[in-house]
Order: structure tokens, then sequence, then C-alpha cells
């Protein structure tokens, strides 16, 4: 599946970064390498779900190791033109890592099935398709016995949500290696950051601010589905635009702000109540905001601000901020990376009250692949390695933030947690003949949430 984020905004993976970026990771090699997984050669193979920007993006990382040999033998996609282009965008970086002949080139909604047949109990597949189908894809993983990357977020309601708790205990019980796209934990600058908080360099927390705002990002959109076109296929191409599929951009692209200053905090906020709205959007028929301003709040009281927008011509801010009693840490400052973390003595943010940033010895460790070193490494020294509970709880309380402002009502953890509204159910039977998750009305126009009025559910 494809996305597409603004040209001035950080992309969530970018394919055509150069190899050079990888190479930094190289201090991780050299690990031992136990016979975790069934290739005799210790090579782990890998089959890739999801052959859009992000799917493609994650196998280069994936192919970029330093822990040891990694080879693709597989792919999936629902589109045949995805598939292929993603192939050849590979092909011309990893030939020597890549074996996938054609017929381990799978197109459709039993695809993932295949290509994770493709695959030995102990390989790892990458499930990179919307968000819906996580659960899907994740529960055939855990029954083949493969370790996963799965990208965020990794559930967009409550029903899914208890499912993937499940899920994760499941593959526990099998010593399964799961890692969650939330890469800004995996970034060593951040880590830092954290150890220096909870040693309250900054004092206790006492407010964080969140910022992702920007030109519109994959969500809006006015071109009605062509008569020939299949509903489902034509929603999943535009998975950013349909709740039922992503969460919107307020899960898709907020989730990593939101887990980054949770992360921080140490705790996960407990309520939530929200604004938001749509504006001069014409002939816009997406189910998205333009803009949602968040309070979440922590059992201890405090507040995380969170505020996101995809309007042109307005001011843009990408940032993530803790307020302490003695100090403010930034947490990123531009995008997801670099973080260029660092802490003041006050909340002024000028040079003299710096008392920590980012080293200056050579660039930050790109995050994106360090996940994959820390993945891989947890793979071939067969350790604990499982992200799936963390990675539900951030999801979770991001629906619980785009609930609040999509209802116009109070949300809290247990609320969304327990809503029985699953966007789109039966997703495990699918086919193309399956009538879709969502229907637009005569004018070609799809639900859209209305605060105040509908309440107990979305849309």
């Amino acid at each position: 599946m494809n996305d597409s984020p603004a040209a001035n905004v950080t992309s969530r993976r970018d394919f055509l970064r150069t190899t050079g970026t990888f190479a930094a990771a190289s201090a991780l090699a050299g690990v031992a390498i136990p016979r975790v997984h069934a290739a005799e050669n210790n090579t782990i193979q890998i089959a890739l779900v999801g052959a859009g920007g992000r799917g493609t993006g994650a196998a280069a990382n994936a192919l970029n190791v330093k822990t040891g040999p990694v080879k693709l033998v597989a792919m999936a996609d629902v589109f045949d033109n995805r598939l292929k282009s993603s192939f050849e965008g590979l092909k011309g970086q990893f030939a020597d890592k890549m074996d996938i002949p054609d017929d381990r080139r799978f197109v459709g909604f039993n695809a993932y099935k295949e290509a994770m047949d493709a695959l030995k109990p102990g390989d790892l597949v990458i499930l990179a398709t919307p968000p819906a189908f996580r659960w899907v894809q994740f529960k055939y993983a855990v029954e083949r016995g493969l370790n996963v990357f799965m990208e965020k977020p990794v559930t967009v309601d409550g029903p899914t949500s208890r499912r993937m708790f499940d899920l994760a205990k499941q593959a526990d019980a099998k010593n399964l290696k799961v890692g969650v796209g939330l890469m800004c934990r995996h970034c060593r600058v951040r880590q830092d950051l954290f150890k220096r908080v909870q040693d309250g360099q900054i004092g206790e927390i006492i407010a964080q601010r969140a910022y992702r705002m920007h030109g519109p990002v994959g969500s809006a959109f006015s071109e009605a589905k062509k008569p020939e076109e299949n509903e489902t296929m034509f929603q999943i191409r535009r998975f950013h635009s349909f709740l039922w599929a992503s969460g919107g951009c307020f899960s898709d692209f907020y989730i990593h702000n939101i887990d980054e200053s949770c992360w921080i905090k140490n705790a996960w906020p407990v309520e939530a109540q929200a604004s938001g709205g749509r504006h001069y959007r014409g002939n816009a028929i997406d189910q998205n905001f333009d803009n949602y301003s968040v309070e979440y709040t922590y059992a201890d009281g405090t507040k995380l601000f969170m505020y996101g927008r995809t309007m042109p011509g307005v001011h843009d801010q990408f940032a993530s901020y803790a307020h302490g009693a003695k100090g403010l840490a930034v947490i990123s400052s531009e995008g997801h990376w670099p973080s260029k973390a660092r802490i003041y003595s006050g909340h002024k943010m000028t040079n003299s009250e710096i008392l920590w940033r980012t080293p200056k010895e050579g660039p930050e460790l790109d995050p994106y692949q360090l996940e994959w070193e820390d993945l891989t490494t947890a793979i071939r020294n067969n350790t604990p390695y499982n992200e799936v509970e963390r990675g539900v709880k951030a999801s979770l309380v991001t629906s619980m933030g785009r609930m609040a402002a999509h209802t116009g009502q109070i949300v809290t953890y247990d609320d969304i947690l327990n809503s029985e509204h699953e966007f789109a159910p039966g997703l495990d039977t699918i086919t193309l003949d399956s009538p879709a998750p969502l229907l637009a009305n005569a004018d070609g126009k799809y639900p859209v949430p209305m605060p105040g009025i509908t309440k107990k559910r979305e849309y």
C-alpha cells in the first residue's frame, strides 16, 4: 500500500534514502548467530506483505541489516502495479539479497497467506498493509510460527485491539519476535533523553505539547469512484482517507508524536477531550478533519496537548516537548529523525539555557534502521522481543484522542478499549465480491464524523 506525505515533511520511510545512511548502524554487527530459525545457513528469509511505500521502505531496512545474512523470498499485495514497482525498486539496490521468481509474487486478498506459506517457521514477515488488516495477517503469522515486523498503527478500534492483545500473548507463547514500527523508541538519542528525564533532570513533568501541522498528506481527495472500479479496492488505494482502513490521518500520522510523548512521561493517558473540524474542503469526500486539538490527561492529572493540522498556507510545526518543574525537554524538533533532542534549564529554549543536547560527534543514527537491527539481533540471539502490547496501547491512546474529536465527548481509555464499534468486521473473509466496509451516499460522498450529533460512534 502506498502513502503520500507532503514534499516538505519527513516521510515515514524514504526508500530512496541513500544507502550510506544505513551504514551508520554497522557498529551493531558481530552478534552471535545461533540457529533460531529454519534456514540451515543462518539466513533469515523474509516475505513482504504490502508493497507500497512503507512496505518497500521496511524491506529496504531489512535488507540493510548488519546482524547477519537475510534474503527477501516472497512479496504480496492486492495491487499488481504496486507489487511490480516495489519489486523493481528493491531489485535495483538489493538484487543479491533477493530470490523472488514470478511464482512467489502474489496478488489478491489471500496473497498474504501465499507469501507467508513460502517461509519456514522462524523466518520473518513484514506486515505493511493498511492497519485494518493487521490482526488478520498477524493471526496467520502466529499460526505459521513466523517472526514479524508490523507497521503502525496496529489497530484502529476497540474490538481489534482486544484481539491483538490476545495475539500478542500467543506470540509470546511461541517465543516469536515481533517488532512494531514505532521507530522513535529505537532512537539512541531519545533513549538517552528518556534516561535523563527519568533521572529527574527536568524535574517532575507538568505538561507536554506535541505538534504535527503541515500541508495535506494522503487524506483529502475529491475524485469519485469510477463506475467500473471495485468499491473496496478504491478505498484501500486511498486508505488514509477512510477511518476503517487506517484510523485516518489522525491515527496513521499522529501516533508517533503521541507515542514518544507517552514514552518520555513513562505513562499512558487515561482520558481525552478534543475538538476539530473540516474547513473549505470543496468537493472532498474523505472522512478526515483538517485540524485536531486534543487534551490528553494522565492518571496524575498532568496533560499532553496534541495539535494536528493538514492545511496549506498555514504555520507548520512538527515537534514534541515535555515541560518539567526544573526545565524543558525537546523530544523531537523538526520531524521524526534526526530528533535534535535537548534539555533546557528553563522554558524559553534559549541557547543560554541548554543543559544537554544531541552529541555532535557524527550524525544521529537512523531509527528506521535501528529498529531492524534490534529486531534481527533478538531473532539471532533468541532473546525475548515483542512490541505488540505497547504498539496496541499506543494505537488505543491515539484512537482515544481521535474518537474524542470525532464525537465531541470525553473519551476514556476504557471507553475506547471496550467499544463495540468494529469499523470493518469480517476482513478475514473479504473478497472482491464482498460489500465494501463503507458505502458512499447518492452524491458519492462518505459519512463524516459529526461531533455532538453522533456521540457513541465516530461515523
